[in-house]
C-alpha cells in the first residue's frame, strides 16, 4: 500500500478523515505536506483528550478544587536571622560545587513572538534594557558568561523555540555571534505542537494542505527535550540538572547557586522558585498543598475566599506566587516527557480558542466565539510527580520583573523602572549619591552589564576594585571590565 494511503486509513480508523477531505485538490507538495503533518500526530492521544478534557465531566482540564483540602505551601523564606544565614550559606555552597563540576545546563523556553508587544520576531529579541536596549537573548547571555568567568567552568545552554520563532532566532544568535558565548555552548529544538480540535474531537484544518496546529504549552518542553536528543546530549557532558526559566523575565538568576544547593541539600527532584504574591487578584498561580500533595493552583482555580484570606500578620495566607523558575533533575525530566504511559506523563489541560478553520466547502471561517479546544501541558505539574519537591522564595525586587505586555502592569515600562530601582541599590550599596523616588526609582537612567556585575555583592566588590571610577551620571553604562 502507498505509505500516504497508510496515514489516510490511519485517520479514517480513528475518526478523523476529514483531514483529507481535499486530498484530491492538492498537488504533489501540498500532499506531501499534509501526510507530514498527519504524521507528526498521536491519535490514539487526541482520542483520549477529547475522552477526558471534552467529553469527560473534568471538562475544563483544570485543578479542582471545591471538595479537596487546599493549605499553603511551606516554602524556604528569605534569610532572616543567624540560623537561616548559615542555611543560605550552606546552600550556596553545596550549589557552587555543582556548577563548579559542570552538573548545571541553563534551559530557557522561548518559543513566543513579540506580537502582544507589538514586536516583529521572537520575544527573546527584544529590547529590554534602559539604556542600551538590549535584547533579552543577550542579558542571558552576558549572565551564563559571568557565571562562567566566576567558576571557571561554561555553562550548556539549551534554548526551546518553536516553528514560528526558530529560523528567526537561530539568526539572530549567528549575526550576533552567540553574543560572546562559545557557538557550542548554545543548543536550540523546537516545541512540540497539538491538534487543535472542535468539540466533537475533529481535528481541525487551517488550510487544505495544513492541520491547525498550536504549541503544547511550557510543559511540553520536558517531551521536547528527550524527543530532540538534548536530554542524551546532556548526559553526555556529564549535567543532571536543569536551571529552568522563561524568556520574558530579563532579572532572572539563571544559575543560582543558593537556588540549586537546597535543590541538593533537601534531595529535590524539582524545585521552584516564588514570590511574596501581595495583591489577591494579581494574575499568578500559588504554590499550595492540595490534599497533601505540593502543586501550582492558578489564579483563576483558587476560590475567591481563599485568594484574599489573610495570615494574623496581614499578608496573604496563599502568598507563594509562581513565577516559573525552577531547578529539575535529568532524570525527572527523562521519565516524564519519555514515557509511554500517560499516567506516567504530564497532564493535558484544555483551552477553548478561537481558531481560524476551513468549513466543509473549503471555506476559511474567522470564529467570533470559541469554537475550538487547545491541549496544553504546564511544567509546574511536574512537582507532583516529583520526590521532595521544594519551593523556596526569592525577593520579587531581585529576580521577577516580565515583559508580557505592551502597555500597563508587566511592561516594557515596569521592567526598564524595575531594572533601574535594581542598579540603584546596588550604586547606594557602594556608597555611592544616587537620588531616588519614594519606590526606589533613580532620577536619572544607568545600566550595568552583567559581565560588570550581577549582584549586588559583586557590584560592590567590581565597583571598589576600579582605579579611577566614572563619574555617576545620565546613560552612563558599566560594562565588562
Amino acid at each position: 500500500m502507498d505509505p500516504n494511503d497508510t496515514i489516510r486509513q490511519a485517520f479514517a480508523d480513528a475518526g478523523q478523515e476529514q483531514v483529507f477531505r481535499f486530498w484530491g485538490e492538492l498537488n504533489a507538495d501540498q500532499r506531501q505536506r499534509l501526510v507530514s503533518q498527519a504524521k507528526s500526530i498521536d491519535l490514539d492521544e487526541v482520542a483520549r483528550l477529547h475522552r477526558e478534557l471534552i467529553a469527560g465531566a473534568n471538562s475544563d482540564g483544570s485543578a479542582a478544587t471545591g471538595d479537596q483540602l487546599i493549605e499553603p505551601a511551606p516554602w524556604i523564606a528569605v534569610p532572616s536571622g543567624d540560623d537561616r544565614f548559615r542555611d543560605w550559606q550552606q546552600a550556596k555552597v553545596r550549589g557552587e560545587e555543582a556548577i563548579l563540576a559542570g552538573r548545571v545546563a541553563a534551559f530557557t523556553v522561548a518559543g513566543g513572538q513579540g506580537t502582544r508587544l507589538g514586536f516583529d520576531g521572537p520575544k527573546g529579541a527584544f529590547p529590554v534594557t534602559p539604556v542600551t536596549g538590549k535584547p533579552l537573548f543577550q542579558v542571558f547571555a552576558e549572565k551564563l558568561r559571568a557565571t562562567e568567568r566566576r567558576y571557571g567552568h561554561p555553562v550548556g545552554w539549551w534554548i526551546m523555540t518553536s516553528d514560528l520563532n526558530h529560523e528567526a532566532t537561530v539568526k539572530l544568535f549567528a549575526e550576533h555571534y552567540h553574543f560572546g558565548l562559545d557557538p557550542q555552548q548554545v543548543r536550540m529544538f523546537r516545541q512540540g505542537l497539538m491538534p487543535a480540535v472542535d468539540h466533537a474531537g475533529k481535528i481541525l484544518l487551517a488550510a487544505k494542505d495544513q492541520i491547525a496546529m498550536s504549541p503544547d504549552g511550557h510543559g511540553g518542553s520536558l517531551r521536547a527535550l528527550v524527543r530532540s536528543g538534548a536530554v542524551e546530549a546532556m548526559r553526555e557532558r556529564g549535567i543532571d540538572l536543569l536551571s529552568y526559566f522563561q524568556v520574558d523575565n530579563p532579572l532572572v538568576r539563571c544559575v543560582d547557586p543558593e537556588f540549586i544547593g537546597f535543590h541538593l541539600l533537601r534531595g529535590s527532584e524539582m524545585s521552584s522558585k516564588a514570590v511574596l504574591k501581595t495583591d489577591p487578584a494579581e494574575k499568578v498561580g500559588v504554590f499550595a498543598q492540595v490534599d497533601g500533595v505540593l502543586q501550582v493552583v492558578e489564579y483563576s482555580d483558587l476560590r475567591d475566599d481563599l485568594a484574599a484570606a489573610r495570615d494574623d500578620d496581614g499578608g496573604l495566607r496563599f502568598r507563594a506566587g509562581n513565577i516559573a523558575i525552577h531547578v529539575l533533575n535529568l532524570d525527572l525530566v527523562a521519565r516524564l516527557g519519555g514515557s509511554d504511559d500517560p499516567a506516567e506523563r504530564l497532564p493535558f489541560h484544555r483551552a477553548d480558542k478561537k481558531v481560524p478553520c476551513l468549513d466543509d466547502s473549503g471555506r476559511l471561517v474567522e470564529p467570533d466565539q470559541p469554537n475550538a479546544v487547545k491541549f496544553e501541558m504546564f511544567v509546574f505539574d511536574a512537582l507532583t510527580f516529583a520526590r521532595n519537591p521544594l519551593v523556596v522564595e526569592t525577593p520579587r525586587e531581585r529576580e521577577f520583573s516580565p515583559v508580557k505586555n505592551a502597555t500597563g502592569s508587566d511592561s516594557p515600562e515596569t521592567s526598564k523602572a524595575d531594572q533601574l530601582r535594581q542598579f540603584a541599590r546596588w550604586f547606594r550599596a557602594a556608597g555611592l549619591e544616587m537620588p531616588v523616588d519614594q519606590t526606589g526609582l533613580p532620577d536619572m537612567p544607568v545600566e550595568v552589564s552583567p559581565l560588570f556585575a550581577d549582584s549586588m555583592e559583586s557590584f560592590q566588590q567590581h565597583w571598589r576594585a576600579l582605579v579611577s571610577p566614572p563619574v555617576l551620571q545620565p546613560g552612563m553604562v558599566l560594562d565588562e571590565q
